[in-house]
């Protein structure tokens, strides 16, 4: 039996991504790095919790791993598993061993879409034991200092069946993101999508409106991220009303009279 071990280097961020920072995201989120705390980071979708994580991985210099949390995520599926190669039984890492091995940043995105007894298996990552037990090989395997986990959520939905457990939630270091300012979001929006800053305005008050029928139609406003991928149909020749109609609206929802409710709030700033 041969054991197969990636490497690490495909997982550098070799090139600065943007980042604004919103308030001391960047100084705590180093000063629990730095004393081998486990980061959670939680917000509405889109509001820039990965890029910022990104962004966070390129300032230390360190390979991450980044997994997208689903109902079928099992053990296995972060620690690793037998499978069989050329007629000989191999033991390939999983994303979470991977990184633990590699001293790496392993990021759980959206971590309450894992079953619970998949989550289970951070907790003694996430501890003073910082280990990781490979049941199947028998081994325990000890993160180095420089190894990290994250995770995020979004607790705008949670409910009883899909809430992170207070045992998971307290072994983390929280940190809270939201929609940026106005003027930042705006910022954001000009250095992302190219677009002029007569329209980002327009844009930005667009989004303020759609978070104002959060919980009177729509789960969720426009996200920074929606407004990106606006402004770049704006830049690239289509014009507002449908930019905004095909990359926010549809985006937020399938009921028609909030398609059209949303799609006239657009037009009425266009």
């Amino acid at each position: 039996m041969e054991a197969k071990v990636l490497k690490p280097e495909e997982y550098y961020i070799e090139s600065e991504p943007y980042y604004e920072p919103v308030a001391n995201e960047i100084g705590i989120f180093e000063a629990a790095y730095n004393n081998q705390l486990p980061i959670l980071l939680k917000g509405p979708t889109g509001c820039g919790k990965t890029r910022f994580m990104e962004h966070m991985a390129w300032r230390l210099k360190r390979p991450m791993i980044t997994v997208s949390c689903h109902d079928d995520l099992t053990a296995s599926d972060l620690v690793g598993r037998f499978l069989i190669s050329k007629g000989e039984t191999v033991w390939v890492d999983g994303p979470l061993a991977r990184a633990v091995r590699s001293g790496g940043i392993c990021y759980l995105d959206e971590i309450v879409e894992a079953r619970k007894d998949t989550t289970v298996v951070i907790h003694p990552l996430a501890d003073d034991r910082r280990v990781l037990p490979i049941e199947k090989l028998g081994e325990l395997l000890e993160a180095t200092p420089e190894f990290c986990l994250a995770i995020s959520y979004n607790p705008g939905y949670q409910s009883v069946l899909k809430d992170l457990k207070q045992s998971t939630r307290q072994r983390f270091v929280a940190l809270e993101f939201n929609y940026p300012d106005a003027i930042l979001e705006k910022k954001i929006l000009i250095n992302e999508s190219g677009i002029d800053e007569d329209a980002a305005d327009k844009l930005v008050r667009f989004a303020h409106m759609t978070r104002n029928l959060k919980g009177s139609g729509l789960e969720e406003g426009a996200s920074t991220r929606l407004l990106v991928h606006a402004g770049k149909l704006m830049v690239s020749g289509v014009k507002p009303v449908p930019a905004c109609q095909s990359a926010v609206a549809q985006a937020l929802t399938d009921d028609a009279e909030m398609l059209l409710a949303v799609t006239e709030l657009s037009a009425s700033l266009f």
